[in-house]
């Protein structure tokens, strides 16, 4: 399997690459028989990708979560994968470009740098724990999506503010659709970080001898779930809308990336575990 291997990895950041641009030349050009099709070519490389993934948990009998450009190429795949949900959910098409680029980017770094390796800790082979880091990577997939489609918000209303009708203004959708796709993903990537945390909560005390809800790492997940469901409470019970969600939206975003950044690289957490 090796060489099948071999051979879809080089091939991911092509596909990627001609998703992300069929989504850009539409958002520039609006050409009809773009619409549609930009979509097929994004269902074939989530299929493409699907089929790489599942190659490597057979060949090397583990969940690829076990070396940071796996874990790339899974980021990869779910940040595309959510947008694709949200497309079909809201039939909202013209945003692709924005939030694929990311995929492309991260799939490039994974195909470049990813590691065969078959010698991992046993805890790593586990599907349990597979489905735990899967899940909250495609909860903070759906995070992202929502900063980004916040920073779209903004960018359209500092260009409506300055009497600015050119690309953007004739592109993007309204400000209200913009603001419900940055809620709505925050709702995806939520429900998504609440099973990574249950199942953590469940499972992980058994697996790890040294575990601590004290986990600097733990921590700083729970805060951002705290976060952003006080938001989505505050949305739905306040009646929020317009800025104060967007502005919610892509501060609990910097907050998650900060924690992160700061617990994966500074803290001591059972975490680290290749």
């Amino acid at each position: 399997m090796i060489p099948t291997l071999e051979l879809i990895n080089i091939l991911l950041p092509f596909l990627y690459l001609l998703t992300f641009s069929a989504y850009a030349f539409d958002f520039y050009n609006e050409k009809r028989f773009l619409a549609n099709s930009k979509r097929i070519f994004l269902f074939t490389t989530l299929i493409v990708h699907i089929f790489y993934l599942l190659i490597r948990t057979i060949e090397f009998d583990h969940t690829p979560i076990t070396n940071k450009f796996e874990i790339f190429s899974i980021l990869a795949f779910s940040i595309s994968f959510s947008y694709f949900v949200l497309e079909l959910l809201t039939d909202v098409r013209g945003t692709g470009s924005f939030i694929i680029l990311f995929s492309l980017m991260f799939q490039i770094v994974s195909s470049l740098f990813i590691e065969h390796n078959y010698v991992v800790p046993e805890v790593l082979r586990n599907r349990l724990l597979g489905i735990h880091v899967i899940s909250a990577l495609l909860g903070y997939s759906g995070i992202t999506i929502s900063a980004v489609y916040g920073l779209l918000f903004l960018l359209l209303y500092k260009n409506l503010r300055a009497n600015k009708f050119g690309l953007i203004f004739n592109r993007l959708p309204s400000l209200e659709i913009l603001e419900k796709l940055s809620f709505y993903s925050l709702m995806i990537g939520f429900v998504l970080l609440t099973a990574a945390i249950v199942i953590g909560i469940v499972w992980l005390p058994s697996a790890f001898p040294d575990f601590s809800y004290g986990d600097p790492k733990l921590i700083g997940t729970a805060f951002v779930w705290i976060i952003y469901g006080a938001g989505i409470i505050s949305k739905i019970a306040a009646n929020w809308y317009g800025r104060k969600v967007i502005f919610f939206s892509l501060a609990g975003f910097v907050f998650a990336v900060v924690s992160l950044i700061l617990t994966s690289t500074f803290a001591n957490t059972f975490h680290s575990f290749y």
